[in-house]
């Protein structure tokens, strides 16, 4: 979802005027105007909503405040729930009978699939409202976007460790989600905000979020052409018509092309517009060119993730494995540096941390960098046999 500059307005005596830039007035969703606590509240009625009710927060405590982002199907606002910050998503729900249900259907199970995943590098599911108008609360994450965050720093480049240190917390939270069998769909710097100290980041907006299990009824709404994974555009899925037959390693493609970008401050693609970016990814082959002075495992993940076959790519558990390892080659680089993946389910150091942490303990020393020379080699070799295979 683009953030956009905050756009304040004042509550109390101009509450309707609020209330018309949340949604198109009181009138039209049945919204009650309210004064309380310096913001626009809601009311409800709960008996139409068929979500799990633990989902659900009692809409009199919601207030909502200034716009801080728009999507495609919604808005994003500043907001409080009884004593809690929190960023409100409210999404539009259609006018004809057959939009309405379209809208309905994607609000709950982006609502079921927040509910299900819990990451630290996952936004904060609060909860969620269908009446009057559908509601999605999370954790509000004060700093800003990853994109403007490196807007703002062109045309100087993050320090290598930082960006190392972000694609980590990207690749361990799409672990999370692939793990528990959501891919993503719309991985890109809009979508990945930065905590209140600025050292890491998380993932929002899952409004184009699907059930892997549910992949071969996917439809063409799907993520950001920048940045998508040119099967999505391929000859074979064209000759499908409108369904998507993908799985989730269109997400590792989309999380390639972000690297690239935390590794260059550059916006893919440059001189194309979206579209000429698509099709050529999908049809030419191209790909963002690739800094000569590039350290060659980076190349490597790099090219891994973006290639041409999904088959090849890595999954996200060997991406935070060659992460993590090209971490420890770093100079000065403590052995804290390394990210530790868990999940919902266990609060247990990851498998990947502790083959990390093996290797780090040679002798009571730092791993040598031949040794991870060797890992980066074993993998090389496993991707290049998977591609032999493929064009044999």
């Amino acid at each position: 979802m683009e953030e956009e500059e905050e756009d304040e307005f004042l509550f109390g005596q101009q509450s309707q005027t609020n209330f018309e830039l949340l949604s198109g007035g009181p009138r039209d969703l049945g919204l009650q105007a309210g004064n309380v606590g310096g913001g626009s509240r809601f009311s409800t009625d709960t008996q139409a909503f068929k979500l799990d009710e633990k989902l659900l927060i009692d809409a009199q405590f919601l207030f909502v405040g200034s716009k801080i982002g728009e999507g495609a199907h919604g808005k994003v606002y500043q907001g409080r729930y009884r004593d809690q910050a929190v960023a409100v998503k409210i999404l539009q729900r259609g006018e004809a009978v057959e939009e309405r249900a379209t809208l309905e259907a994607r609000f709950v199970r982006e609502v079921s699939m927040m509910s299900k995943v819990e990451h630290k590098n996952l936004v904060k599911f609060i909860g969620a409202c269908k009446d009057p108008v559908m509601v999605i609360a999370t954790e509000l994450l004060p700093a800003m976007s990853l994109r403007k965050y490196m807007l703002n720093l062109r045309p100087k480049l993050l320090e290598l460790h930082v960006a190392i240190g972000f694609a980590l917390d990207i690749a361990q939270a799409m672990d999370c989600l692939h793990a528990n069998g959501i891919i993503h769909r719309d991985v890109k710097p809009d979508n990945l905000l930065l905590t209140a100290n600025q050292k890491s980041v998380k993932l929002v907006d899952f409004g184009l979020a699907r059930e892997e299990s549910l992949t071969e009824m996917m439809t063409a709404e799907t993520g950001t052409y920048r940045w998508m994974a040119p099967e999505l555009y391929s000859t074979v899925t064209l000759r499908q018509g409108d369904k998507k037959h993908y799985n989730n390693k269109v997400d590792v493609y989309s999380f390639s092309i972000v690297l690239w970008e935390l590794l260059t401050n550059r916006m893919p693609f440059e001189g194309m517009s979206n579209l000429q970016a698509a099709y050529a990814a999908a049809f030419k082959q191209v790909r963002p060119s690739i800094p000569d002075d590039l350290p060659h495992d980076l190349v490597f993940i790099l090219q891994s993730c973006w290639a041409e076959d999904p088959n090849i790519r890595p999954n996200f558990t060997q991406i935070v494995r060659l992460l993590n390892r090209f971490l420890f080659t770093l100079p000065g680089c403590p052995q804290s540096s390394v990210l530790t993946s868990k999940s919902s389910n266990s609060s247990k150091e990851s498998d990947d941390a502790r083959l990390v942490r093996s290797d780090a303990l040679e002798d009571g020393s730092v791993a040598t960098v031949a040794t991870v020379k060797r890992r980066f080699s074993f993998f090389r070799r496993c991707f290049a046999s998977r591609r032999t295979k493929n064009l044999t």
